[in-house]
């Protein structure tokens, strides 16, 4: 395990301290960011899929004050190795997370899933009971929206295979260069990029692209292969769902058979898209703050 002592400034003026970590899981290098003090149950962060470890600091940040926290990179993404033979099925993302939890050496988490992170936070929920005291699902459902896929398609298949500097690939993104906007975010992106021949490229294996590509091009989604409606239905632990209000991804009519799915989930929706850890940190930050309240009574 290797380990990097770093800091990060998030849009606010606080300084998120963390060690960058890795692991080997199936052969591949799994990065991870690591902040906080042993203390009550550990936080084990999973991002979505435009996004990698560093989006979660913020939040982490506002929750380390009494516990561990870790912030995982999916393999694939961030500074995780990629996967050989392009497996990115969601038992072997949650199998990575089991080892990081592992190699930290904890004996049971609470797991918290963006979307895609989601997906793997509830496996290892479902498949790891023992492990896993609570589940925080953060505007994640296993039916997504069309606007929202739509959307995801389009912005994922979109991303050129470099971009010739950091404000490019701002700009790209709708963040004009010069802004304010720009200043607080520029770290970000910095982070989320890799140097390449002829400049930059996001720390996202192409293989994501790739399938969005072809689903533009087919109407043929990649197939999961699981019932993630019935893995929810399995998970033993207390559950918290957060939706943002204003998502295109988790539809409000959605809402309902979520409840439904499972009697230990409890919903609640703040002032948010989609990408509520990075559009309102300190709701999301004050929601799982009154679950672990609850959870650890």
């Amino acid at each position: 395990m290797s380990i990097i002592i770093a800091s990060v400034s998030m849009t606010n003026p606080v300084t998120v301290q963390h060690q960058q970590r890795t692991v080997t899981s199936t052969g591949i290098q799994i990065a991870y960011r690591h902040l906080g003090a042993r203390g009550r149950d550990p936080l084990v962060f999973a991002h979505g899929l435009s996004y990698f470890s560093y989006d979660w600091l913020d939040v982490a940040g506002r929750l380390a004050t009494d516990r561990e926290c870790v912030c995982v990179d999916s393999r694939g993404f961030g500074d995780s190795g990629v996967s050989p033979d392009k497996d990115y099925s969601v038992p072997s993302m949650a199998g990575d997370m089991k080892v990081v939890i592992e190699s930290c050496g904890f004996d049971r988490v609470v797991a918290v899933g963006h979307s895609m992170g989601g997906r793997a936070a509830t496996y290892l929920a479902a498949k790891e009971p023992a492990l896993v005291r609570g589940l925080v699902l953060v505007d994640y459902t296993p039916e997504n929206a069309a606007t929202g896929l739509k959307r995801t398609a389009e912005s994922v298949a979109g991303v050129p295979d470099t971009f010739e500097s950091v404000d490019a690939a701002m700009s790209h993104f709708g963040i004009a260069p010069g802004s304010e906007k720009a200043r607080t975010v520029r770290a970000r992106y910095e982070a989320y990029l890799r140097r390449v021949a002829g400049g930059f490229t996001i720390k996202r294996d192409p293989h994501f692209r790739d399938q969005f590509r072809r689903t533009l091009a087919t109407g043929e989604r990649p197939k999961l292969g699981l019932d993630m409606w019935q893995i929810l239905g399995e998970v033993v632990c207390p559950t918290l769902v957060v939706r943002g209000s204003r998502s295109d991804m988790f539809a409000a009519e959605t809402v309902d058979k979520v409840r439904g799915a499972n009697p230990r989930i409890e919903l609640v929706e703040v002032e948010a898209g989609h990408n509520i850890p990075g559009e309102n940190p300190a709701a999301l930050s004050a929601a799982i703050r009154s679950f672990l309240n609850q959870l650890e009574q």
